[in-house]
């Protein structure tokens, strides 16, 4: 009677998880799938779930339904730590930032399984208020805010992984965090170019060994010989910038911030903003289908030669393009984390008038 009676209780409970994917999924046709073999990394309907959750069981490690609708970690962590004071304010953020993550990680199933296990993880045992991801953000954000170097974030690792109770999850190097947080960030492409910055080896040129117009080498010559290395002369450095609109307009608040020019600014003639720029009129006037929609994207361009080393005596020059989002309003526009670095032009000279050549890959996606 008792095993009857424990089985009639999961499939009640599988019935009100079920009701509850009905109301709170967009999808009803692409649910993420809870059972043991499945693990959030499949989708499929109702039915399909149903079938999975009784013949196969529930995966007992998700007790927070992050995958659907479930977001409060932090007031769930309140309730396991018998009344503890103590929380990780960051939880709900993180629990967020893994949710917008799955959508671009479903063809690496093994690193969204990863991530999600990191976000799940305490940092060590019996720790309910960090787990291994929001600790490794949180050490993250300090070595950029001081601008730490490699080596002393490497030691402070060492000191924390000594510092907590042996079964911690702090990293062992640099190296480690980096890889736990690869899923995260956002990827980059390097692209060969031509010494003499007459084209980028990419599309016609990519096969290509030495440059068809000046006939430069592709590549750099190794020392007191003539022989030829695969490192090349000059480098490209594309970060794409689809993926992180994508990322822009998932987040409810940004998303609203983005139509700040068109219902919240106000139009009283004066000049606050550049949507009350001639130059902004002139370009809605001129393209009225793309004027009318303020969700459109308003871009700036910006780009100057850096010398990355810090020294006077070096003429290296680095030439970073950098975008700015219009639409936002005067206070966040030019924000560090909404201004986004789309190329990083190589030196040690700078490309002068030749720069249409580097701004090639940022002009393809702009018209995708």
């Amino acid at each position: 009677m008792s095993a009857r009676r424990d089985s009639n209780q999961y499939v009640d409970g599988v019935r009100k998880f079920l009701d509850h994917c009905l109301s709170v999924c967009e999808n009803i046709e692409r649910i993420p799938c809870p059972c043991v073999k499945c693990g959030n990394l499949s989708f499929g309907n109702i039915t399909t779930l149903k079938e999975h959750l009784i013949c196969k069981g529930i995966d007992q490690s998700y007790k927070i339904w992050i995958h659907h609708g479930e977001n409060d970690v932090a007031e769930h962590n309140v309730l396991i730590q018998d009344n503890s004071d103590e929380e990780d304010v960051d939880a709900p953020y993180i629990a967020e930032m893994v949710n917008d993550l799955q959508d671009e990680l479903q063809d690496n199933p093994d690193e969204l399984y990863s991530l999600l296990s990191d976000a799940e993880t305490p940092l060590y045992s019996g720790c309910v208020k960090f787990t291994k991801l929001s600790t490794l953000i949180r050490l993250f954000n300090l070595k950029a805010k001081y601008g730490s170097s490699d080596v002393m974030f490497s030691e402070l690792l060492g000191l924390l992984r000594d510092i907590l109770p042996g079964n911690n999850q702090i990293p062992s190097s640099v190296y480690v965090a980096k890889k736990t947080l690869a899923a995260i960030g956002l990827g980059y492409k390097k692209i060969h170019a031509c010494p003499n910055d007459c084209i980028l080896y990419r599309n016609e040129y990519e096969t290509l060994e030495q440059c068809p117009m000046c006939e430069a080498s592709r590549w750099k010559q190794k020392k007191d010989t003539e022989k030829q290395s695969k490192i090349p002369v000059k480098l490209l450095w594309h970060l794409p910038i689809i993926p992180r609109f994508r990322r822009l307009l998932r987040n409810p608040t940004h998303a609203q911030s983005l139509t700040w020019h068109a219902n919240q600014r106000i139009d009283d003639g004066k000049l606050r903003h550049p949507a009350d720029s001639p130059a902004w009129k002139h370009v809605d006037s001129k393209w009225p289908t793309f004027g009318k929609e303020s969700r459109n994207l308003r871009l700036a361009l910006s780009s100057d030669g850096i010398n990355p080393h810090s020294l006077q005596s070096s003429r290296y020059s680095c030439w970073p393009v950098v975008l700015v989002t219009y639409n936002l309003p005067p206070w966040l526009c030019m924000k560090r984390k909404f201004m986004m670095l789309s190329l990083l032009i190589s030196g040690p000279k700078q490309p002068g008038n030749d720069i249409d050549v580097y701004l090639a890959p940022l002009i393809d996606e702009l018209k995708l």
